[in-house]
């Protein structure tokens, strides 16, 4: 490497920005008859792709606090937020300023036990409750496709755990 490519190099670096932080909520339900998972998606306000709901730090609060705050705003739904991180997935933004920045979103499972039917956002997005797999195909980003891919896994095993056991008849 040139002494002038290693330098252009050097300085990309030095002003390349971190990732911006945020924090998500990966919405799901249990379906008691069918003993089904279902995780909603909804549709971001600027470009209308399916997403799940998240936002930006808050000051006084924790992660998990502010992805189950995001979860009320965005769609709607409140429920049992676990504390520990489903794990973390990368996106490119566009910011009003039309700067382009990499964020990073942690993401948070959020068992929905209440829909209200007003919430800041209503009307601005769509909402649609669905399989995992459905999600997969219509989220964009490769790393949440994989997190839902292991968060039906994980309910999978969760699920198969807790139904009894079938005793056959003699």
């Amino acid at each position: 490497m040139t002494l002038l490519a290693r330098l252009a190099s050097d300085v990309q670096l030095m002003f390349r920005r971190p990732p911006r932080q945020q924090y998500a909520a990966l919405c799901y339900r249990v379906k008691k008859k069918a003993n089904d998972v279902e995780v909603l998606l909804l549709t971001s306000r600027d470009t209308g792709r399916w997403v799940i709901p998240k936002g930006w730090p808050m000051d006084g609060r924790c992660s998990y606090e502010v992805a189950a705050r995001e979860a009320f705003e965005e769609a709607g739904v409140r429920g049992t937020i676990e504390h520990q991180t489903l794990g973390a997935y990368c996106y490119p933004k566009m910011l009003k300023n039309g700067l382009k920045v990499t964020c990073k979103v942690q993401v948070y499972a959020l068992e929905v036990s209440e829909m209200s039917k007003n919430f800041k956002e209503k009307g601005e997005r769509k909402t649609e409750w669905v399989s995992c797999n459905e999600a997969v195909k219509r989220v964009h980003e490769p790393e949440l496709r994989s997190l839902f891919l292991q968060f039906k896994r994980r309910m999978t095993e969760q699920l198969a755990a807790r139904s009894p056991r079938q005793i056959p008849a003699e």
